[in-house]
């Protein structure tokens, strides 16, 4: 494996037009007065790499910067990745990215997670935030596991959209079953009417019940015909309409204007190639509806021979039931009965039917979800195990750990927002539940419309708990609480004195001082830093900051726009570029090595040499 890194930035326009940062895969630092354009530098790689977060404060803050110093001309990056392959990164304000290889050719590759190159980029205050928020620490923590994580991402992104189909089609089914519940529910009600009808005694009310019963199954029988018929219209219906469907997209996609572009000998090729496809199509489509066709006549020959049987049968019935008057004023109501009967009938084995599918698609749903907790549960493993090492490595100043499913702010949020047309205080009482109910378990319990459960185990009131099931009576709703996150939540603790104290209390300088040595840790993405050194004391710059940048700069590629000369100096950077500006245009005025840098570093980072000197004095040294 390669040295991952950025081995040169070029700007094309805006600010920086024509400047070239030829890196060094160890350190490198920009330095310069202020208003010379350093951090627009390095913002400029975070907008190339498409890394601007999830923060659209910070997105906008990024993209407004880029468009004020980048204007209508590009920022370029020349990458290696870890594979030892190098491609060029262009981008100009309001597009995209595009990768090319190293030879100038376009690509469909990607970058930034999951894609073939990223970097950790930090801007002055996004260490301090960071310390302040347990999200941002989980994407830090997050940054250090690599490639395994984003695997198990990827499967967890693709088992909630899978569980998202499968709850779509689950509802169906639990409707169609409940429809066919509701008219089984009237069956001993029509079943008791016959009964009474069929009461006559005697051979000919024998007679009489068996000729009720195979008019009955007359019925069935035509009923069984009309729906066969039925479903090969609709089937006919739906194998005809794709025909000529994939002539119909060429024609409707690829118009004049396209077909006039600098592209359109390949989009000719490749319409020609899908007319070639959809001739053989189009005649499947055209073998296909014909057989519906024929199964359709072959049925009616059937229905022919069916209607000549039932007529004769049905006159017999008749003959019958003129011998007998009290039958035949019957005959009426009671042939109505048994046709009732038999539709009631067939919407029972379809509610059989129904249950069994309904149970299988819950079976399934539910091994989807066992699935979906163990890659959380292997997610966290994953996390744990990163937390230990970054304990390990900084013992005993930092304490790194991750509490599962610690953090409820998703499902607490959600929850306020389901609850927001309710006439309750729904902070309060999505709090409550949010602290005191796992989202499956709620699930559950909405589902069941289970006040009492409810009040008892989230502490609300019988009026809330009303609103609160109501609000979630939608079948939709109930799926989505089954798999809504509890999201881990890390703990960044730092040694104070003789106790450790949460970063969530520290002062700013403290937060720093807790981040800043994990985001200097070992990894294969370069780090860029937008002056470390902001609310830290020169002392932890050299024992901590200095001595990190010395151990990883020959395994990890670092960028530091910095004001502090111990940077520089003390890490020996293999790299310095010293910019200036006119306040309209800015330059690279030096690049080299911090000897070849050295008089420009103790102008801008020193105070000049007389500075220098007098403070070395002062010090007696």
């Amino acid at each position: 494996m390669c040295l991952a890194g950025i081995h040169a930035m070029f700007m094309v326009g805006g600010f920086f037009d024509g400047a070239r940062f030829d890196l060094s895969t160890g350190l490198n630092c920009i330095i310069g007065n202020r208003g010379t354009g350093k951090t627009t530098a390095l913002e400029l790689v975070r907008y190339a790499l498409d890394d601007l977060g999830n923060d659209p404060k910070q997105r906008r803050r990024v993209e407004a910067l880029v468009l004020q110093n980048l204007g209508g001309g590009r920022a370029e990056l020349e990458i290696e990745t870890a594979d030892g392959i190098q491609y060029t990164i262009s981008r100009t304000a309001g597009d995209a990215p595009i990768v090319y290889t190293a030879e100038g050719e376009p690509t469909t590759v990607s970058i930034g997670a999951g894609g073939i190159f990223r970097a950790e980029i930090f801007s002055q205050n996004e260490v301090e935030s960071i310390a302040s928020d347990p999200r941002s620490q989980l994407e830090l923590l997050d940054s250090l596991l690599g490639d395994g994580l984003l695997d198990i991402e990827r499967q967890i992104a693709e088992a909630q959209a899978a569980l998202a189909t499968a709850a779509t089609g689950l509802i169906e089914i639990e409707r169609q079953k409940s429809g066919a519940s509701e008219k089984l529910s009237e069956l001993p009600a029509v079943e008791e009417a016959l009964r009474k009808l069929g009461a006559s005694s005697g051979e000919s009310g024998d007679a009489i019940d068996k000729a009720h019963a195979a008019k009955a199954l007359r019925d069935r029988e035509r009923s069984a015909i009309d729906e066969t018929l039925e479903f090969l219209r609709e089937l006919h219906a739906d194998v005809t309409r794709v025909s000529g469907a994939v002539t119909a997209h060429v024609s409707r996609t690829f118009d004049d204007e396209l077909l006039a572009g600098p592209n359109a000998a390949l989009l000719c090729d490749a319409i020609e190639k899908l007319k070639s496809h959809a001739e053989s199509f189009d005649l499947a489509i055209a073998q296909a509806a014909d057989a519906v066709i024929a199964a359709g006549w072959a049925v009616r020959e059937v229905e022919d021979q069916l209607k000549t049987e039932h007529a004769k049968q049905e006159t017999e019935f008749r003959k019958l039931i003129e011998k007998h008057k009290e039958a035949q004023q019957q005959s009426a109501e009671r042939a109505k009965l048994e046709k009732k009967r038999n539709a009631l009938k067939a919407a029972g084995r379809s509610a059989s039917d129904l249950e069994a599918k309904v149970t299988a698609r819950r079976t399934e749903r539910a091994e989807m979800l066992r699935h979906l907790s163990e890659l959380r549960d292997r997610r966290f493993r994953l996390r744990s195990e990163k937390a230990a090492e970054i304990t390990e490595r900084l013992d005993p100043d930092i304490r790194v750990r991750v509490e599962q499913f610690g953090n409820r702010d998703v499902y607490r949020a959600a929850l306020e927002e389901q609850l927001s047309g309710a006439s309750i205080n729904r902070k309060v009482v999505a709090n409550r539940i949010a602290d005191q109910v796992a989202p499956a378990e709620f699930a559950d319990i909405v589902r069941r419309r289970d006040e009492q459960e409810l009040i008892d185990k989230a502490g609300i009131n019988p009026n809330q708990a009303i609103a609160v099931i109501e609000a979630y009576a939608d079948r939709m709703r109930q799926c989505e609480l089954e798999t809504v996150e509890l999201t881990d939540r890390p703990s960044i603790e730092l040694l104070d004195g003789e106790v450790y104290k949460d970063s969530l209390s520290l002062s700013t300088g403290q937060k720093c001082t807790a981040i800043l040595p994990i985001i200097m840790l070992d990894s294969a993405n370069p780090l860029l830093i937008d002056q470390p050194e902001d609310n830290l004391d020169n002392r932890f710059m050299v024992t901590t900051i200095v001595n990190s940048i010395r151990k990883v700069k020959s395994r990890r590629q670092l960028i530091f726009v910095t004001h502090n000369p111990n940077i520089p100096v003390l890490s020996q950077a293999d790299r310095v570029f010293v910019l200036a500006s006119d306040g309209r245009q800015g330059r690279i005025a030096r690049v080299g090595t911090v000897d070849d840098c050295r008089e420009d570093i103790v102008t801008l980072l020193e105070g000049g040499r007389d500075a220098f000197m007098e403070r070395k004095e002062r010090y007696g040294y």
